[in-house]
């Protein structure tokens, strides 16, 4: 049955949740704050024998459950990559410091529209879903697979839902990101002033940045002329250097340079004295001999460390690339 094991959390945290309140004496709290656990974690319930991997997480979420929509080839039996949706939840027990997590397949009605307008029939890549506090729109962005330029970035923006569901337009090309290579993996920053991707066109991928004039909203800006961004050379290696993630004053990424454990490799880079440091690599913890791919960072208030969500093709999963959730805790 969809969405079970969900369902099955949620009664358990209810149930425990009325006898506490029964209780002559509260149990006691332990950690007032959460600690998502170091060891790396199967999103169990969405993956499949097929490739999961590009996972989105809403920049305003900080519930413990969220709708997370992600890239999967599981509907044409491992040929085209689609957008695909589900649910992911965790709970902390403050007492006892006990994590669970679990996740599930689940489309709702909002999703499900966003959904059906970017899939086409080429490969969709790195949604992203954002709210615009300059306009009060919601956006979704993903890359897409063209005859003409490879993959391009898309969008669309849209009414938030206040009590009907609003209609959602066919995504447009986001211009300003846009060449003739392949462009993708969009990701803004916390006021949305500026935007990071992906591209190669200088030859190998690299990481790159444009910010965003005053005067323009989102919707202006995403379809101005193409731009000539500014490169990330604190980042860049010389290698494949993709799927930038930018969460405050922090940045995660997907890199084959030297020095890691195999294939793509997660890093992280802390933004200093106005300029980006050197990468880190995020260690054997997380890293494997296979290739670690996407990394999104989360964070939830009523917890001390971030989490993270990234896709890896290591062994041990469903098959092929498979999604996984850790904690980390990162430098200020």
């Amino acid at each position: 049955m969809a969405n079970s094991r969900l369902i099955y959390l949620y009664t358990v945290l209810f149930i425990s949740t009325a006898i506490t309140g029964c209780r002559e004496d509260p149990l006691k709290i332990n950690y007032e704050l959460g600690i998502f656990p170091d060891s790396v974690m199967a999103l169990d319930g969405l993956n499949t024998r097929y490739d999961d991997y590009n996972m989105d997480i809403e920049a305003a979420r900080i519930n413990s459950s969220w709708q997370a929509v992600f890239s999967s080839n599981r509907n044409s039996s491992g040929t085209e990559f689609d957008l695909v949706s589900g649910i992911v939840a965790y709970m902390f027990g403050q007492t006892t410091g006990y994590f669970q997590l679990d996740s599930d397949m689940f489309t709702e009605p909002l999703i499900e529209r966003l959904i059906s307008a970017f899939n086409s029939p080429g490969d969709e890549f790195g949604p992203l879903r954002f709210f615009s506090h300059r306009n009060g729109l919601e956006y979704m962005a993903a890359a897409t697979q063209t005859d003409e330029s490879g993959l391009d970035i898309v969008y669309t923006s849209y009414i938030p839902v206040y009590s009907t569901l609003p209609s959602i337009n066919d995504p447009v090309s986001a211009t300003l990101f846009n060449s003739s290579s392949d462009d993708a993996y969009l990701s803004l920053g916390t006021t949305g002033d500026t935007a990071w991707f992906c591209s190669d066109r200088s030859g190998d991928f690299d990481i790159y940045s444009v910010t965003r004039p005053w005067e323009l909203d989102h919707d202006e800006w995403f379809t101005s002329s193409p731009a000539s961004p500014s490169s990330v050379d604190s980042i860049n290696s010389g290698y494949d250097d993709k799927c930038p993630f930018v969460r405050g004053r922090y940045m995660v990424y997907a890199s084959e340079m030297p020095g890691g454990y195999g294939g793509f490799d997660l890093y992280y880079s802390v933004f200093r004295s106005g300029k980006w440091s050197s990468p880190v690599n995020m260690g054997p913890g997380i890293n494997s001999p296979a290739n670690e791919y996407r990394p999104v960072l989360g964070v939830d208030l009523k917890f001390e460390n971030h989490f993270l969500i990234f896709s890896s093709d290591r062994s041990g999963g469903k098959g092929g690339y498979d999604l996984y959730f850790t904690g980390i805790t990162l430098p200020l």
